[in-house]
């Protein structure tokens, strides 16, 4: 396989998604699905082994062999509800399922009870979209009509049970109208100006995150400029970094700045002084170029919807709403959220997004913001 790998690598010089297996892939998919079939074949023979141990690892790994199978299968009759990709890096071809709602619907959520939990759960104040991509919900409400191994909507339960902080009080969204709409080459200079004059009156104390490594990469340029006569330190994601160690770094320095990208919009918890101010760079709809969300899309406007509402603004609420979650992380905890993409107020989908957030208090007024940031730092 290592042979075909290199014999075919020249085959493929951009990444992207596959409309269909090529053909100089088939053959060699074709051996390892007979491959992995013949040694699921000699592992499932009857003999005479008694020890606990070797058969516990027979099936382990026949279950695994029984795996590689059925994916090379799936390859082989690549069909609608799958999307395929390269990704160059590691010379690697992905598959993926478009939906997991009828592998979870079959196997799990029609077997057993199901609780699931998140505090993101919700696109606009309804638990639909979640529904529908998970399996809980089949037609276009709760109320739909069941049909054999279905989900029964009356026995779906949905409960938001709120929140124990109190956002309006403990937390500003600063919504700038008067940015221009980003592009396609990261951050404008005004929006990493408007980024360093808040930083400035918060005394650093900041998590700004990026849809990007292109913003990641512009935001610290720009910054390690502008703060320089400032005692602010600068940590900065790089493409490989582990997470963890920079997070701990961001708040053991309580005056530090952490710029990062999408592994930061969530499970970063900091509460107390180191961060005061979450500064997100632009609403985190889905890359074009992204396979499976851009398939899911396709997909959706194919059969009559809309692949912006109903895949590109879901996914992009709940990451917004994930990244605002890392403000405010205990009872104690002030700042401001800023959002510096001027298309959540100018644009209808705009409420979708911010019914999707916590409900801070809002406004789009920059000197009010720069003086709140201004009397926390002081306060600390």
């Amino acid at each position: 396989m290592v042979d075909y790998g290199e014999s075919i690598r020249g085959d493929f010089t951009a990444q992207g998604r596959l409309e269909e297996i090529p053909q100089s892939l088939e053959s060699p998919i074709r051996k390892v699905r007979e491959s992995a079939q013949a040694i699921t074949q000699f592992l499932s023979a009857d003999d005479e082994i008694i020890d606990t141990d070797i058969l516990a690892e027979r099936a382990r790994v026949k279950g695994a062999v029984t795996e590689i199978s059925t994916t090379a299968a799936t390859l082989l009759k690549l069909g609608n509800g799958y999307v395929l990709w390269y990704e160059p890096t590691f010379s690697a071809l992905h598959l993926a399922p478009l939906s997991v709602s009828d592998v979870l619907r079959e196997n799990l959520l029609t077997q057993t009870p199901v609780i699931a939990t998140s505090a993101t759960l919700t696109v606009g104040n309804s638990f639909n979209a979640l529904a529908k991509s998970i399996g809980f919900l089949v037609g276009d409400d709760l109320n739909s009509d069941v049909k054999g191994g279905e989900v029964d909507p009356a026995n779906v339960q949905m409960l938001d049970v709120g929140s124990p902080f109190d956002f309006a009080n403990q937390g500003v969204l600063y919504m700038p109208k008067h940015l221009p709409e980003p592009g396609r080459d990261g951050p404008s200079i005004e929006v990493l100006t408007e980024l360093g004059e808040l930083i400035d009156a918060a005394g650093g104390r900041t998590l700004a995150l990026f849809s990007s490594w292109r913003g990641v990469e512009a935001a610290d340029a720009h910054l390690r400029k502008v703060l320089a006569e400032l005692p602010i330190k600068i940590f900065t994601q790089k493409r490989g970094d582990s997470v963890g160690p920079l997070v701990e770094k961001f708040a053991k320095d309580e005056t530090s700045i952490l710029l990062g990208t999408m592994s930061l919009w969530q499970g970063v918890d900091v509460p107390g002084n180191s961060c005061i101010l979450v500064a997100i760079d632009r609403i985190p709809f889905p890359r074009p170029d992204e396979p499976v969300m851009s398939a899911r899309a396709a997909q959706a406007d194919a059969a009559g919807g809309s692949g912006f509402m109903q895949v590109s603004l879901p996914r992009a609420a709940l990451l917004l709403a994930q990244g605002t979650g890392r403000l405010i992380r205990s009872v104690e905890d002030r700042g401001v959220v800023a959002i510096l993409d001027s298309r959540i107020v100018t644009k209808r989908y705009g409420n979708v997004l911010l019914n999707s957030m916590p409900p801070l208090w809002r406004t789009s007024d920059k000197d009010v913001v720069r003086e709140s940031l201004k009397r926390l730092n002081e306060g600390l």
